[in-house]
């Protein structure tokens, strides 16, 4: 197991810990229950790819209910990709050997380009993939050429 020495303080940190305590995380604290739950937010997993039409959003969530997410747009292009998953029911006679699926809230946001059309945001779920698809704008405009002056 590879160790190497943190920038913050000098202490040493496990290069294969995604959630030491010397890996800024933007997320401590958002949560009021816990680490547990800030790592299911960290793990959601988002893909975005750009294509000639639109850009398209899949995250992974499974087991989750459209019901359970939500699909925002706020002003300044921002999309946001929420939701919870509930813990499961627990029976006092139960005996847990392993927990390691999460529960907990998820956020994700993200800063969209200008040539998006905000107001035709579509979303799908099928199979505990989420598609959102924001189309772009047609560009239909040709590249302005601006001349320079040289000096000298």
């Amino acid at each position: 197991m590879s160790i190497i020495p943190s920038i913050f303080g000098g202490r040493r940190t496990n290069v294969f810990d995604p959630f030491s305590l010397d890996v800024w995380d933007p997320f401590d604290g958002f949560f009021n229950s816990g680490r547990s739950e800030a790592s299911a937010f960290a793990n959601t997993r988002i893909d975005w790819k750009e294509t000639p039409e639109a850009h398209v959003f899949k995250a992974d969530l499974p087991g989750l209910k459209k019901q359970e997410v939500k699909v925002e747009v706020e002003e300044g292009r921002i999309l946001q990709i929420s939701g919870e998953s509930s813990k499961e029911q627990e029976d006092k006679n139960d005996r847990w050997h392993r927990v390691e699926r999460s529960s907990g809230k998820f956020m994700r946001r993200f800063m969209l380009p200008d040539n998006v059309k905000m107001d035709q945001v579509k979303a799908t779920m099928e199979n505990g993939v989420l598609t959102v698809t924001v189309p772009k704008e047609k560009d239909n405009k040709k590249p302005q050429v601006k001349a320079i002056d040289i000096s000298g």
